[in-house]
């Protein structure tokens, strides 16, 4: 624990370099520090084509399909 109060900059490093880092107390494990989320670029537009949405996608359906639905 003094060690982690003393070098926490250090440790904060290697979390922000993909580390999960574990404090102890007597040996026995009483924390964890992990980043808080991994930071992604995304880039839109990607999927543009992949997909197909039908021009009767929401109409009502028919009988035959409803009753699967319906208890």
């Amino acid at each position: 624990m003094h060690e982690a109060k003393t070098t926490l900059s250090a440790l904060l490093r290697r979390v922000a370099a993909g580390e999960d880092v574990v404090i102890t107390r007597s040996g026995e494990p009483v924390a964890k520090i992990v980043a808080v989320c991994p930071q992604r670029t995304r880039t839109l537009g990607v999927d543009v084509g992949k997909m197909h949405v039908p021009e009767d996608f929401d109409a009502p359906l028919d009988e035959v399909t409803l009753a699967t639905f319906e208890p």
